[in-house]
């Protein structure tokens, strides 16, 4: 073959396939940042998590603990229907928390486990201090049995049958304590005592 057909070949090999110079067909690469409209966490919880990565930090076991538990029905919660979106509905969670730890206090006192006993008495003072400093109004039992009473009264007053009567006044003070610290349980208790 002669240099001339050679050079002929490769410039015909050469212009069948594209090159550097010629434009690629480039994907377009786009980020799609989230725009979710779900609220922010609440203001307590974010507190939490930095208090968790402080207790790691310091070896604080108590303190970690109880952060490792609030931070875990915390996350169970959120697998249910009524996920946690309020700093209510988390001091309603870290009530419920302390009540166990007061219960298994009780129960290795019974036992006779000091040990134990000082564990969770512990972790009880550090429940106590997160509900004090959670900015969430926590009602007296005084001022809760005054709340009731009132509500009582403005339902007689208004001639509610007996029978809805404990209905009645549920529905009135569910406006007046929305946003505070109140046990369900006992509001309902104390409802029924003052009615009946």
């Amino acid at each position: 073959m002669s240099a001339k057909q050679s050079m002929q070949l490769f410039r015909a090999l050469r212009m069948s396939q594209p090159t550097l110079r010629q434009p690629i067909n480039r994907i377009s690469v786009c980020r799609f940042y989230s725009t979710s409209t779900e609220d922010a966490p609440p203001p307590l919880l974010s507190k939490l998590k930095a208090d968790l990565k402080t207790a790691m930090r310091a070896k604080d076991t108590p303190r970690l603990t109880v952060l490792r538990a609030i931070m875990s029905a915390n996350l169970n919660a959120s697998k249910t229907s009524t996920p946690i979106k309020t700093d209510v509905q988390l001091v309603a969670l870290i009530r419920k928390i302390q009540k166990s730890s007061q219960d298994a206090a009780a129960e290795a006192k019974a036992a006779n486990r000091e040990d134990l006993v000082q564990k969770e008495e512990d972790q009880i003072k550090v429940l106590d201090e997160y509900l004090a400093n959670s900015g969430v109004e926590s009602l007296t039992e005084a001022q809760l049995k005054a709340m009731v009473q009132d509500a009582v009264e403005a339902s007689k007053a208004a001639r509610t049958q007996a029978k809805s009567i404990m209905g009645d006044v549920m529905k009135r003070l569910s406006g007046a304590l929305e946003g505070k610290d109140v046990d369900r349980k006992e509001l309902a208790k104390m409802v029924k005592e003052l009615t009946g």
